[in-house]
C-alpha cells in the first residue's frame, strides 16, 4: 500500500493521509446536506438525493485517489446544482428528468476528451504565471465562501457586501479561526482538523451547533432517481433536440471541465505535485472526474467535480491518493451516520475554508507582477473568481486578456496555439452561453 501510494517519495504516511482525508471529508461534508435542499427545489426527492449525492462522492473521490493517487475528493459540485435547479429545470422548464441526461451526456463526452487527451493537453498548455494565478484565485474564492458561509461576509442592497453582525454562529466561526490559526502557528499536526473538532464541540456546549439526537439511520430509498438518466434517451428522444438542452449539456461541460481544472493545478501545487510546471497523471485525474459526472447522473445527482476543499486536507498533511481514499469510506459511511451531519455547519467549516485560502494565495509571490503583460490576465483571473462566485468565470477572463497582452507586448512566440483556441471559446461562451 505505501509503496503503491508513493508515500516515501512524498514523504507522508498513514496518519496524515487519514487525518487529511477526514479533514477533506469534514470540509465537504456539507454538500450531503446543501445537494439535496437545493435539487429537492426541482422537484427531486430530497432522501433520494442524499444518497446519490453520497455515492457520487465515494466513487468519484475513490477513482481519482486509486486511478490519479491525488489527495482531491470529488463530489457534486455547487454553483453546478444552482445551475440545474433554478435555470435547468426552474427557468428552462426542462424536467429534471432531462436534466440529469444532460448531465450524463456531458460526463460521456468528458470521458471521450479524457481518452483522446485532449483535457491533459490544455492543462499543460496553460502558463505557468496563469497556473499561479488560479491557485490564488481559487484561494480567495474559498475564503470568500467560508466568510459568507459564517456570516462574517453578507449581502448589502447598498455595498452588494457588508460586515455581518457578529453574533451567534458567526461568533463560533471568529472562536473556530482564531484556534485554528493558534494551532497552525505552532505548527501542530492536524491543525485544521483539530480546529474543525474543537469548534464543533464548542458549537454544541453553547447550542451554536445542534446535538444529534441520534447517530444512526437507515438509508434512503434511490429508486426514484436512479437510471433515470437514460429514460428521455429511450422514451422521448425528441426532447433532446433543441438548443435549450444543447446550452444545458455545453454550460455542464464548460465549468466542470474548468473548475475542475483550476482545483486540480491549485491543489496539486499547493500540495508540491507539479512537475516541471505539469501535472503528472492528469489524463487519469480529469477520467476520474468524467467517470464520476457520469456515474453521478445515473444514481441522481448534478454534475460531480474536484472539490477544492481538498485543499483544507492537503494543508492537513494529505499528499497521496490515499487520503482521496479515506474521503470516499467517510462518504459511504455517511450513509448510515445522517443525523452527525448536523454537527458540520458552515460555521464550523468557515476556519478550515478562510485558512486554507490564506495557504493557497501564497502562490502570488510567484507572478511576474512587474511584466504588465502578465500582471493583467494574472490579476483578473484572480479577482474574477470570487467576484464572479466561479472558479470557470475567473480562468475564462484571464485566459482571453493573456493571448491580447502577450501579442501587445510582442511575446508571440511564448503563447502556445492552444491558448488563441481558448481564447475564442471562452469569447463564444461569454457572448452565446454565459
Amino acid at each position: 500500500m505505501k509503496k503503491y501510494f508513493q508515500f516515501e517519495e512524498l514523504g507522508t504516511n498513514y496518519r496524515r493521509e487519514i487525518i487529511g482525508g477526514i479533514t477533506t471529508f469534514l470540509a465537504m461534508a456539507y454538500i450531503l446536506a446543501v445537494n439535496p435542499g437545493i435539487l429537492g427545489d426541482a422537484g427531486m426527492d430530497k432522501g433520494a438525493v442524499f444518497v446519490a449525492t453520497a455515492l457520487a462522492a465515494a466513487v468519484g473521490s475513490l477513482i481519482m485517489g486509486i486511478l490519479a493517487k491525488f489527495p482531491i475528493a470529488l463530489a457534486p459540485g455547487m454553483g453546478l446544482n444552482a445551475f440545474f435547479a433554478y435555470t435547468v429545470v426552474l427557468t428552462y422548464g426542462i424536467p429534471w428528468q432531462t436534466g440529469l441526461t444532460g448531465v450524463f451526456f456531458s460526463g460521456i463526452i468528458f470521458i471521450i476528451l479524457s481518452l483522446t487527451g485532449v483535457r491533459e493537453t490544455v492543462i499543460n498548455a496553460i502558463p505557468t504565471q496563469l497556473k499561479y494565478a488560479v491557485s490564488a484565485g481559487i484561494g480567495l474564492f474559498v475564503t470568500f465562501v467560508g466568510l459568507q458561509g459564517a456570516g462574517i461576509i453578507i449581502a448589502s442592497p447598498a455595498t452588494l457586501i457588508t460586515l455581518g453582525e457578529f453574533t451567534g454562529a458567526t461568533l463560533l466561526a471568529v472562536f473556530g479561526i482564531v484556534v485554528t490559526v493558534i494551532l497552525m502557528a505552532r505548527k501542530i499536526q492536524g491543525a485544521i482538523f483539530l480546529g474543525i473538532v474543537i469548534t464543533s464541540i464548542v458549537g454544541m456546549i453553547f447550542s451554536l451547533v445542534a446535538v444529534p439526537t441520534a447517530i444512526v439511520s437507515g438509508i434512503p430509498s434511490v429508486s426514484s432517481t436512479f437510471g433515470v438518466a437514460l429514460d428521455p434517451i429511450f422514451n422521448d428522444p425528441g426532447s433532446l433536440f433543441n438548443t435549450k438542452f444543447l446550452i444545458v449539456v455545453l454550460t455542464f461541460l464548460f465549468v466542470d471541465f474548468f473548475d475542475t481544472a483550476g482545483t486540480l493545478m491549485a491543489v496539486a501545487n499547493q500540495a508540491g505535485l507539479v512537475k516541471d510546471d505539469k501535472l503528472p497523471r492528469a489524463g487519469r485525474a480529469l477520467m476520474a472526474d468524467a467517470l464520476a459526472t457520469t456515474v453521478g447522473s445515473l444514481f441522481g445527482t448534478s454534475t460531480t467535480t474536484a472539490y477544492v476543499e481538498s485543499s483544507s486536507g492537503v494543508a492537513a498533511g494529505a499528499r497521496s491518493g490515499f487520503s482521496a481514499v479515506v474521503t470516499a469510506v467517510l462518504f459511504l459511511f455517511a450513509l448510515f451516520f445522517s443525523p452527525l451531519l448536523s454537527v458540520i455547519t458552515p460555521a464550523v467549516t468557515a476556519p478550515a475554508l478562510i485558512i486554507v485560502g490564506v495557504l493557497m494565495v501564497s502562490s502570488l509571490r510567484l507572478i511576474e507582477w512587474d511584466k504588465f503583460e502578465i500582471a493583467v490576465p494574472a490579476f483578473l483571473t484572480m479577482i474574477m473568481m470570487p467576484l464572479g462566485y466561479s472558479i470557470a468565470t475567473g480562468i475564462a477572463v484571464g485566459f482571453i486578456f493573456y493571448p491580447i497582452t502577450m501579442l501587445l507586448a510582442g511575446r508571440k512566440k511564448e503563447i502556445h496555439p492552444l491558448m488563441y483556441v481558448l481564447f475564442f471559446v471562452f469569447l463564444a461562451y461569454f457572448i452565446w452561453v454565459r
